[in-house]
């Protein structure tokens, strides 16, 4: 009997293959990623401060900014995690009101509502818990390759942006040149983990750290993400890049 794919099992789906130093299936990655995540919410934000490579609060601002967010948006922030990215939303939005962030780690939820005075809920990127056409601006920071299905997690993007929303994508990307490859590769999975057992207080923050790289290092280029984009049926997709590393993806939902 013939049977159709589903997106979950087309690799040109999926944000990176599967990782097998880390769980076995594809369909495994979901709850490693939760656990993970749900175990180091408490030193995220410590260690993301300490090694930021210039991607703090100045960036995403200015990435935010040039996507188009303004003053009186209502706004999405997917995989929002201890809020770095919502936090400078609401400033440009017009305050925490402004925002609404998910993820699905409830421990990076309770870190995030600690620090920010914002509505918070519990979900998927790939199967948001809202209504469509509800929010004019939406925002993932730095979560995209831990998503199971690009095209099904754009398909909910473009569906729950009011005609004319927008969309913004923070990614760090691999670079092409060998030497900026080798170095980032020396920084992320040497220094960066090392930096973590000596300042934090979860073992599983070092092996976040390794997982964090290892998904960057497999990651699909940047046009397979341009095309999902574009897929999904978002307009005027561009990629705007920092330091041949930050990567921004941007869309509109058309008119």
């Amino acid at each position: 009997m013939t049977q159709s794919l589903r997106s979950e099992d087309r690799p040109g789906s999926r944000p990176h293959p599967t990782l097998p130093g880390y769980y076995g299936r594809a369909e495994q990655r979901r709850g490693f990623v939760r656990d993970l995540f749900n175990h180091t919410a408490p030193d995220y934000e410590r260690v993301e401060r300490l090694l930021a490579l210039g991607s703090g609060p100045w960036y995403r601002r200015r990435a935010l900014t040039r996507a188009g967010l303004v003053s009186g948006m209502q706004v999405l922030d997917v995989a929002m995690g201890t809020g770095l990215v919502a936090r400078e939303a609401a400033r440009l939005a017009g305050g925490p009101g402004q925002v609404i962030g998910l993820d699905p780690s409830i421990g990076m939820l309770a870190e995030a509502r600690r620090a920010l005075a914002l509505q918070a809920i519990l979900g998927r990127a790939e199967q948001l818990p809202v209504r469509a056409d509800a929010f004019d601006f939406l925002s993932m920071g730095y979560a995209l390759r831990h998503v199971a299905d690009l095209d099904s997690t754009f398909r909910e993007y473009f569906r729950v942006l009011k005609p004319g929303g927008r969309v913004c994508l923070l990614e760090i990307t691999r670079p092409r040149g060998r030497l900026a490859l080798l170095l980032l590769r020396l920084y992320m999975k040497g220094v960066v983990p090392t930096v973590a057992r000596l300042v934090t207080r979860h073992r599983e923050t070092a092996r976040l750290m390794e997982y964090y790289w290892d998904t960057i290092a497999a990651c699909v280029p940047p046009e397979t993400i341009l095309a999902a984009l574009a897929r999904a049926g978002f307009a005027d997709v561009q990629r705007h890049t920092e330091l041949g590393i930050f990567s921004a993806y941007t869309g509109v939902k058309p008119l």
